[in-house]
């Protein structure tokens, strides 16, 4: 994955709930760490998110994004 932003935090998916439109994720970032992010549902579905999944929580300027390889 290359991309512009500079911040970004590796986990594994712990939860994903899922809405009508949005979803919400939180990684599993180590040693008691979590962190939640709400993307779209189409986003979670694309990206093939499921819990135990490693990810990337991108972060720019006000946006959190999350990304898998």
């Amino acid at each position: 994955m290359r991309i512009s932003a500079r911040n970004t935090l590796t986990g594994a998916v712990k939860t994903i709930t899922l809405g009508e439109v949005n979803a919400e994720i939180v990684l599993d970032l180590g040693n008691g760490v979590e962190l939640t992010s709400t993307i779209t549902r189409h986003s979670a579905e694309r990206l093939g998110l499921a819990v135990g999944t490693a990810a990337h929580a991108v972060i720019k300027s006000s946006d959190v994004m999350i990304g898998v390889d």
